[in-house]
């Protein structure tokens, strides 16, 4: 017997709230490298009030392009314009990536913003796990998540889901079975760049 439960939070954006989501995390990861300051979140459109989790993530266009930087949360007590602007920041420090975004790397750089709309609770991820709707962040080791566009852009299983997850956050393929670590689903949202500082889409 199983354990899955719902928890209604998060409100549904619009394509503007959307898009303008991700031009505040990018406001302000460039605020933050290039002059060190949190950016403020300013005249918030009325989404942005609801407390809610969020996650941003840095790629870069360079090459064959790469992970620069990720950070948030699936909870937060928060406003949520205000944890966009809290994950880009820790999303462009060193601490998220090993090594801090420099000025020079801000043109080659794309944003997205995944926000959380209903947590899942479950004593069995692999059977409720939705491809395409759900979102995984595994406590335990040093904590890690996936967007719920990830695995569908990679064409993974449920179970290839969780195990890459679990790599994410530092522990070993199908460490989420274990009864220490435990795993949350989530559902949200996906605003992304196109190209560096360009046209915004839903995923």
């Amino acid at each position: 017997m199983y354990i899955c439960m719902s928890q209604r939070q998060g409100v549904d954006l619009s394509y503007e709230d959307g898009a303008r989501a991700v031009e505040l995390a990018r406001e302000a990861v460039e605020s933050y490298v290039q002059h060190g300051q949190r950016e403020q979140p300013g005249s918030m459109r009325e989404a942005f009030y609801e407390r809610t989790g969020a996650f941003v993530r840095l790629e870069s266009t360079r090459g064959r392009g790469s992970l620069r930087g990720c950070a948030g949360g699936y909870r937060s007590g928060d406003q949520l314009g205000h944890v966009i602007v809290d994950a880009a920041i820790e999303a462009a420090s060193e601490d998220s990536c090993g090594s801090e975004v420099s000025p020079s790397e801000l043109p080659n750089l794309t944003v997205s913003v995944c926000t959380v709309k209903n947590v899942v609770l479950t004593d069995d991820p692999l059977a409720d796990l939705e491809i395409g709707t759900h979102g995984v962040a595994i406590d335990g080791g040093e904590g890690g998540w996936l967007y719920p566009t990830v695995p569908v852009e990679n064409g993974w299983s449920p179970r290839e889901y969780l195990d890459r997850t679990c790599r994410k956050a530092k522990l070993a393929p199908g460490a989420w079975q274990n009864d220490d670590v435990v795993v949350t689903l989530f559902e949200g949202q996906v605003f992304r760049e196109r190209d560096a500082d360009g046209s915004i889409e839903e995923l």
